[in-house]
Parts: structure tokens; sequence; C-alpha cells
């Protein structure tokens, strides 16, 4: 199927690329292909949306009744915490850039059907449940469109009675909107050499519940970051807790993956964090109702690839245009995916095709997105290099500066080690031991899954591939302990042995069907040994509003 513009992913940036296309000129034709069963299963963010996406792109949204996001921030409330205590810091020090008032707390996955709707209203052709598995190239080497995955190929490789061909999306154009770390989109950056000069692109894992309160627990517009334990000095991350819509409460954890210790978990960070004094009320008597995990883009101005390929570009967070100390990047997704159409539009006008659009990597810097994402350059590398005390401060004095003079001491901080290099051996690091999970505030990882609605068709080939099958247990389990089965936020890695007592005869097991789409192993596997590749169509989580 031929189409002027062909667009992989529908979340933000896809769907605002897609609905501008069509606001400029309704005879481009426009089809958005989809992973999730539905739109919105796969999106997850905190979320506190910075709304000036969505007024730049449907300035009546906020009359609209049928409106994603009902409540703004009242209240803004940082904290750091210590084991038993936490101290909260006066809003009164913290850069303009960190208020949050005037922002709105919900559901980033409604945002996301809420402008499929409009897209749909327009004539963009949208396609859920179908997972792009391929790019299409020209003779010239250009970027012709995608191909979606065969559906019915069974474990062992042969073609099952539910056999379904993929199909061929063919564009002028191809945007990628995939996310962090999008398959496409990596093999679009390695082909293209679009990190070429620029730095690693940085990580995080970002892990998240919804839970129903009390009434009395519930304070309406209440936005609260904090940073701190559990996590100890040299290990980067944050949590925070949002109040919104009636009585729900979304608690989530980000843990910065340049982290060192080889046997951290994530997850059981995020567990124990609930239990800290100044958490754990608010869930007294609570309902858990949801969970899932997803890595963020954390390199910021410096990480960002060059946008623009022959036959197409990145928009959003398969860019990575997150800002790491606001924690928002929806609101950059939707002006990418804006900047990327009024680009696009010019061009198929003049009668373009599979070229590159260099106007879209040109001016995105001195756009919005360039003015939110420079002034915290050196947040992330701060951190990374000081610790969280030292790098916090610097990277406060260092926004407050931004802002006050559009200037930094540091100019532009480099990265350093990309996140997979950064693990020391077992012998080096003192084991971190979790508490067994209580049941009411703490989880297991199966229980949590079972809450993200995660269902993969069992009868197909895994699509976590490993490079070489002998590494985790040849090289990663002896050096590192395999970090598989502790980075995995969803129980998919686990090493089993003959005799268990004894470690007898490891195994290395991938249970693909547990997989929440986090991405996390194709980033932070130290061997860079996984592969994350699409599932079949609709598979893998099914969130209804994360």
């Amino acid at each position: 199927m031929d189409y002027d513009v062909v667009i992989v992913g529908a979340g933000p940036a896809g769907l605002a690329a897609a609905i501008r296309l069509k606001q400029l000129d309704e005879n481009i034709s426009v089809v958005v292909v989809e992973k999730g069963a539905e739109i919105g299963a796969h999106i997850l963010s905190g979320a506190v949306i910075d709304p000036i996406g969505l007024d730049k792109l449907l300035p009546d949204w906020r009359e609209d009744e049928a409106r994603p996001l009902h409540t703004q921030v009242t209240e803004d409330v940082f904290y750091f915490l210590t084991e038993p205590n936490g101290v909260r810091l006066p809003n009164f020090g913290m850069p303009g850039l960190m208020n949050n008032h005037g922002n709105f707390v919900g559901s980033l996955g409604l945002v996301a059907k809420y402008l499929a709707a409009h897209a749909e209203a327009l004539g963009v052709e949208i396609y859920p449940g179908f997972a792009a598995a391929e790019l299409l190239f020209n003779e010239d080497g250009s970027v012709a469109g995608i191909a979606t995955g065969d559906m019915g190929i069974a474990k062992d490789g042969t073609v099952s009675d539910r056999f379904t061909r993929g199909m061929e999306l063919r564009g002028r154009y191809t945007l990628l909107g995939e996310g962090a770390r999008g398959s496409l989109s990596k093999i679009a950056i390695k082909r293209f050499e679009l990190d070429k000069d620029r730095e690693p692109q940085k990580y995080g894992i970002g892990l998240k519940e919804i839970w129903q309160v009390k009434p009395e627990k519930f304070q309406k517009g209440r936005v609260q970051h904090s940073f701190g334990w559990p996590l100890d000095a040299s290990t980067g991350g944050g949590s925070f807790l949002y109040h919104f819509d009636d009585n729900l409460v979304t608690v989530g954890f980000v843990v910065h993956l340049n982290y060192e210790n080889p046997t951290l978990s994530p997850f059981d960070e995020f567990q124990r964090f609930k239990t800290h004094p100044l958490i754990r009320d608010v869930f007294e008597g609570a309902k858990r109702l949801s969970y899932g995990s997803r890595a963020i883009t954390e390199g910021g101005w410096q990480s960002v690839p060059k946008l623009t390929f022959p036959g197409g570009a990145l928009i959003g967070c398969a860019a990575g245009f997150v800002n790491v100390p606001r924690i928002k990047g929806s609101h950059n997704a939707i002006l990418s995916g804006m900047q990327a159409a009024e680009h696009l539009v010019p061009a198929l006008a003049a009668g373009r095709s599979h070229d590159e659009v260099v106007e879209i990597e040109n001016g995105w810097r001195s756009s919005e997105i360039g003015r939110d994402l420079k002034p915290v350059r050196n947040v992330k590398p701060l951190w990374s290099k000081y610790g969280t005390f030292g790098g916090i401060l610097l990277g406060g004095i260092d926004m407050w500066l931004n802002q006050l003079f559009g200037w930094s001491p540091f100019g532009t901080l480099k990265h350093g080690k990309p996140d997979y290099a950064t693990l020391k051996p077992l012998a080096e690091v003192r084991p971190i031991v979790y508490p067994k999970p209580d049941g009411k505030l703490s989880f297991d990882k199966l229980s949590s899954v079972f809450l993200s609605s995660t269902n993969h068709e069992e009868d197909q080939p895994a699509h976590l591939k490993l490079t070489d099958p002998s590494i985790p247990i040849a090289k990663n389990l002896p050096l590192y302990g395999e970090p598989a089965r502790l980075y995995c936020p969803a129980g998919v890695y686990e090493v089993v042995y003959k005799d268990a007592e004894a470690k007898t005869e490891p195994r290395f097991v991938i249970n693909a069907q547990n997989c929440v789409h986090c991405k996390t192993c194709d980033i932070k596997d130290p061997a860079q040994n996984i592969t994350w590749t699409v599932p079949e169509g609709g598979g893998g989580p099914g969130y209804s509003n994360m």
C-alpha cells in the first residue's frame, strides 16, 4: 500500500505529526501503524504533562468535553529522603523551569486515544495491532517505508494454520516515532550514522503503579517528587507521586541505567521505596490497580542523534527529547511531530520524495524543544560524575545560571560511557539484599506483570534475540551474576540450575511472554548480546490508563 507519509508509532509524536499533516493539507495520505493491540496499550508515562504541545496542536482542547486531561497541578512538593526520614526542599530554591503549576496530571495513554480520534476524523488511517518489523529501502539506499511482521509463525519457525503475511506500507517519507530505543530507529541510527559526533544516548528505567486510595488520603492536583533513599549516593534516580482524577494516585520510580552495582534491581528498589514512612501512609487501605515499566531517554541536548535521513526522520522519544530534571517529554514529542509535518508538507508539495528533509534537523535546536533542553543539558552528566549530593547541587546552580543569564560555567558536558559499560564486577561491589514483598505495599514481579495485562501468543519465536547464546552463562553469570534477571522488571530472564542448592548446570531461560516492552535488556546488557525485536502485532502490555 502506498502513502505520502508512513508513521511508525501511535504515540504523541506520531499522532501529532499525522494531525498536523492533515491540518496543513487534507489531501496528503497518511498511515500510522501501532504495535499495541489498541491505541494507548503500550503508552506509559508519569505523567505530569506540559500542555504547550496540545495547546499548539489543538488550541480548543481545553473546552472539549472529551478532553483527556482534567486535573491541573495545585501543589508542587520536593523531598530528599533518608532511610528513616525526609527533608522537604523549599520551592523558592527550585529553578523556575521545575515549577509544575499550569501543567496537568493524567494518563498519556488517554491523551494518545484522544489524538487518535482527532487524526481519524481528519482522514488518517490508523492500524493498531500491526508491528512495524522491517525498514524497506530503495535501490539508492533511501528508506521506502516499512513492512509489518508476519503473524502465525510457530516457535520452531514453521508456518502455522493462523499464518498471515505482513504488509508493505510504502511512503514518500517515513517518520519513526517508536519511543525510547525503538527497534527500527536503532537500525536507522546505525545505518545512516545518525549518532556520529553525538554523545551516547543515556537511559533510565521508569516503573509505575496506579492506586485507588482512600478519600482522606487524596489531595487532588498534588505533585510530589523525591530523590535519595533507597538509592545510594552513587546511583541516580528518583520518585514521583501524582494525585489525579477521582482518588487515583500514580506512584513511580526512575533508576538511571548507568548504575554500577550488578546486584541492583530497579523493580525491588521501587517496591522498597513505597515502604518509606513519608510514602506508605498514602497507600494505607488502598488498592493497586495497574503496573508497568518503560525505558526513558535521558541524554538530552548533546545525545539527540541527527533527526533526518534519506526518506524519513526520527520524532519524539525515538530521538530523545525528554527533559530529565522535569521528567517530561510528551510536550516535546508533540512539538517534534508537528515540526516534522510542517517541513514535510512543502517538500511533498514540491514533488519531492525519499530525499532528506534537512529542514527538520536544522530547525529543532532553535525551536521550543531546543529552548527546553539546552538549559538542562548538564544536569545528567553532573549527577553521573558527582553523585546525588554534589551532582544535584551543581545541576541546580547550573539551571539557575542558565535561567538568569543564558550561560553555563560548564559549557556542554559529555556523558562518557554508554549505560551498558558502567557495571562493576561482582567482586568489586557489596551485594544488595532485598526484603521479601509483603503483598500490601510491596509485590513480586509476576503478580505485577499480571496487572499490566501483558499477553503474547505463546507459539511464536522469542522476540528477544541472543547474538551468542553462550554469553549469559559463560561470561555474564561469573562476572556480574547475570544482571538481566535483576534489571528486567518483568521476570523475563532467569538462571535455572539442575541442582538449585549446589548451583550446578546453570541454564539461561527467556520467558518472552512476560515482556512488557520496556527495552531495558537491549540497553543495559553488558555484552550487548540481547536485541529486542517486535513480537507479533498486538502482543505485549495492555495499559488502559498509564
